[in-house]
């Protein structure tokens, strides 16, 4: 279960917005999770909003006081320390509710769709076209942080979604990205 939190907010300046540096950062905390092979750091985007859909500029560290300080003692921030600003480690406070913040994906690219059916299953061009219509893509409505892959070196969007509002934490693991689909994380 998470008793404390610490906001690490985003400092954009004329070269980088703000999606930018929240993407790097985000990125920059996935390597240090898996580096550190630590399942008990969760996430959340207290400014998160629909209309504007945003994820806003703070990035929120959800976890025990010992896992935030033992994360927040390395270097994983390294030279974005001058694009983030970030307060102490404290406590959640004793109204918050929960939720559950965890990724979700889309068939964003008919194409790409296409282009895996004809290299999974031998088609031509056409077949897929004829096994897949146009109307099979999706477009998300929800925010994101736009991320580079280190396997794959391929950018990618990571869609954010909330779950419902809970009175009762639920414990668990989180991804190597601080998300979860079923761990909550508190929501103030």
């Amino acid at each position: 279960m998470t008793t404390h939190y610490i906001d690490l907010r985003a400092l954009p300046d004329p070269e980088t917005g703000e999606t930018a540096l929240l993407g790097a950062l985000h990125d920059r905390l996935h390597l240090a999770l898996v580096r550190h092979r630590r399942d008990d750091i969760g996430v959340s985007f207290p400014h998160y909003s629909l209309d504007p859909r945003t994820l806003g500029p703070v990035l929120r560290l959800h976890g025990q006081a010992d896992a935030l300080n033992g994360l927040m003692g390395t270097d994983w921030l390294g030279g974005m320390r001058d694009h983030v600003r970030f307060g102490e480690i404290a406590p959640v406070p004793a109204t918050a509710t929960h939720r559950t913040v965890q990724r979700r994906q889309f068939k964003t690219s008919v194409d790409r769709l296409r282009r895996r059916r004809m290299h999974r299953k031998g088609e031509t061009a056409e077949q897929a076209a004829n096994a897949i219509p146009a109307t099979a893509q999706q477009q998300p409505d929800l925010p994101y942080v736009h991320l580079r892959s280190k396997s794959t070196a391929r950018s990618f969007c990571l869609f954010i979604a909330l779950g419902p509002v809970q009175e009762r934490a639920v414990p668990g693991p989180f991804n190597s990205h601080g998300l979860s689909a079923t761990t909550t994380v508190p929501w103030f």
